[in-house]
């Protein structure tokens, strides 16, 4: 399984990796204010007493590097606060929601920065990197609920929360309301309807076993048995 490195404080003598992990956060609180760039990475590594020439250099993709590193922090804590006994007495439409449910509210403080990181995430230049980080942890969230499918399921599962999970980031942008009820309501619907496809897709596989293969039958024709 990925698994994000997350920092509270730096080593005496650290590695790229790890101050690109350690100042991730801050570069976020500070992204709120002045967005994803030179002076909210200078202004970070300042504060915390990291070289702002060294710290440039654990983010040589600039503002999408700074980006990808917050969204591990926000990975790394999520596999800290939910350890696989935390979810073993959900059902898996449960587990689902509180990860998602998690991200959201770990980001909450800092929604401004959120939203000028999927602004840039958006841009089409960036759709390799957007869609390699949404894929990370869409496949973490089910790896933690317990999913270990290894067929086109695994696929299938990860592609479709990624969609639910980017649509909701959008309507949490944009939710004023209490404790953002609207998205956590707008979460609800749309995890159902996975639910429900799941369902239905299930029962199509299992009907599906006992009917003649097409593939089969065609090759059948195109090499009959002697």
């Amino acid at each position: 399984m990925y698994m994000p490195a997350r920092l509270a404080e730096l080593p005496d003598e650290p590695t790229l990796d790890e101050i690109r992990a350690f100042l991730a956060p801050h570069i976020a609180e500070e992204a709120v204010f002045d967005g994803w760039g030179e002076e909210a990475l200078g202004n970070a590594a300042k504060a915390q007493g990291v070289d702002t020439d060294v710290a440039r250099l654990a983010y040589p993709g600039g503002a999408v590097g700074m980006i990808d590193a917050w969204i591990s922090d926000v990975d790394a804590r999520m596999i800290e606060a939910y350890p696989e006994e935390k979810l073993a007495e959900m059902k898996i439409r449960e587990r689902i929601r509180v990860l998602v449910e998690f991200r959201l509210d770990a980001v909450t403080g800092t929604k401004e920065a959120l939203r000028s990181a999927a602004a840039i995430m958006a841009n089409p230049r960036n759709a390799a990197r957007t869609a390699k980080t949404s894929w990370r942890s869409a496949d973490l969230m089910w790896r933690l609920a317990g999913d270990t499918a290894t067929d086109y399921n695994h696929y299938t599962k990860r592609t479709i929360l990624s969609g639910v999970y980017s649509s909701t980031v959008m309507v949490f942008l944009g939710d004023d309301s209490e404790n953002h009820a609207e998205t956590r309501a707008f979460l609800g619907r749309r995890l159902d309807n996975v639910m429900q496809f799941e369902k239905v897709k299930y029962q199509f596989l299992k009907n599906s076993e006992n009917r003649p293969s097409l593939t089969r039958f065609l090759g059948r024709l195109r090499y009959p048995a002697g």
